[in-house]
């Protein structure tokens, strides 16, 4: 079929383009360059230093090599371990407590908390043109429309490039307690405008926690209450982990510009938006359905391992060779996100009668580390990290698919904000410009006659 001239040129221009970004990967070696701001070892490249967040996943020994550990994730120096079990002895909902913590640098009084939530819940409202924008917004995936609301606050703010302490601290706090609101809307017109189901706009309700508030703005009173713990319980793994995250340092260099808090903020969502980031879930969720169907037998190992085997050779699924959910950048031997969600998650399959299917995903666990380890060598200890297992949950709960992400970001807004105000407040701050070194010939300019 002939193409139209301006196709031609853009097929052209494509062709070009293939040409032109090829670079010798020994380059990289021999120049010392850190792909993917990655040491030799796996390591990451310290950038940067932080008050907020710790990712422990190995110790160091005094001759440089690594050993691996049982995982660990710290919020201002509180091991999440503990501030997740103290949560759920007393049985109440931690996400606004963490929230005040990561930034602040401090764990609040009951007095404080009480304030902080009903400050929270009192920012949740939004504007009347945001919720018809977001009606507007016909076809866009919610990750998009939170981005575009974001940057639209900024036209309603009094002071938006104001970086000062007092109106960081203000803009963070509404932009934790619209996230929800604004997630929970877009997929309600989403779903009217796929399913032609009726538009419900509930309101936030006094007295609830930000989780209950977010499944009833969602689902009205069709969740229970294991649904809420369960979903604070992911909200608090996911609200922060560390400044080296791509969206996490996405935020970071923004900030290390001056720009506002908004345009900073929507970059950290184009990040996550990705699925190498926060759409790793989704991913883990189509591999285990894949899994699921090709299992007969889901008791039978050996025929598990037959199909994580068909996965690693590419000859299944999405045929990347990969088992998503399986090892992380920084965890061994375990990433504690992972051991809490189980946790949590074992009554809440229980309650769904979804045991069996919980079973299975443990075995799939167990099987795909023993295979990949068979087959590819043990040159890493691997583990299962939060994904595996999140999207699972979030299924559980009776969340669609097309919220994941975006329910990350609801969490994640917290760390993001936290290390933004870090970003411009410590002292002697400077411009985030890492170099990149030209490996083009030079070359000398010839005129266009003679081209």
């Amino acid at each position: 079929m002939k193409l139209k001239k301006k196709e031609y040129l853009i097929f052209k221009l494509s062709d070009e383009m293939k040409e032109s970004t090829k670079i010798d990967a020994e380059l990289f070696k021999k120049l010392d360059v850190k792909r993917g701001l990655r040491n030799e070892d796996g390591t990451g490249v310290l950038v940067g230093l932080t008050n907020i967040g710790n990712v422990v996943g190995y110790d160091r020994r005094a001759d440089g090599s690594l050993v691996p550990i049982e995982g660990k994730l710290f919020f201002r120096g509180y091991e999440v371990r503990d501030l997740v079990r103290a949560f759920i002895e007393e049985n109440r909902f931690g996400f606004e407590e963490i929230a005040f913590l990561l930034l602040s640098g401090r764990l609040p009084d009951h007095e404080e908390l009480d304030d902080f939530k009903k400050l929270i819940f009192e920012n949740m409202p939004l504007k009347q043109k945001t919720i018809l924008h977001i009606m507007d917004l016909e076809g866009s995936d919610i990750m998009n429309i939170l981005a575009r609301s974001v940057l639209e606050f900024y036209t309603y703010d009094d002071n938006p490039d104001d970086v000062s302490r007092d109106n960081l601290m203000r803009q963070s706090i509404e932009l934790i307690s619209k996230f929800p609101t604004i997630i929970a809307y877009a997929y309600a017109i989403l779903r009217h405008k796929k399913l032609g189901s009726s538009i419900h706009i509930r309101y936030a309700q006094g007295g609830l926690s930000l989780a209950e508030n977010f499944l009833y703005m969602l689902k009205g009173n069709n969740y229970t209450k294991l649904d809420a713990r369960t979903l604070d319980l992911l909200l608090i793994l996911h609200s922060e982990h560390g400044g080296g995250n791509n969206s996490t340092f996405t935020v970071r260099v923004t900030s290390s510009t001056g720009t506002d808090t908004y345009s900073s903020i929507a970059a950290g969502l184009g990040s996550l938006k990705g699925p190498k980031h926060g759409g790793a879930n989704i991913m883990v969720c189509n591999m285990m359905q894949y899994i699921e169907s090709s299992v007969s037998n889901w008791e039978d190992e050996g025929e598990i391992e037959a199909c994580i085997l068909r996965l690693l050779n590419k000859e299944a699924f999405d045929k990347s060779g990969l088992v998503y959910g399986i090892g992380h950048a920084v965890y061994t031997k375990s990433d504690p996100r992972t051991v809490l969600l189980k946790e949590m998650a074992r009554p809440l399959a229980e309650e769904k009668g979804r045991s069996k299917e919980y079973e299975f995903y443990q075995r799939v666990e167990k099987v795909a580390i023993e295979t990949i380890y068979k087959t590819k060598g043990k040159h890493k200890t691997l583990c299962a990290n939060v994904d595996f297992y999140s999207g699972f949950v979030y299924d559980l709960i009776g969340i669609p698919m097309e919220i994941y992400t975006p329910l990350f970001a609801m969490a994640r807004i917290v760390g993001w904000c936290a290390h933004r105000n870090e970003e411009l407040n410590f002292e002697g701050r400077r411009i985030i410009r890492p170099a990149y070194r030209c490996v083009t010939d030079e070359r000398g300019y010839i005129k266009m006659k003679d081209r």
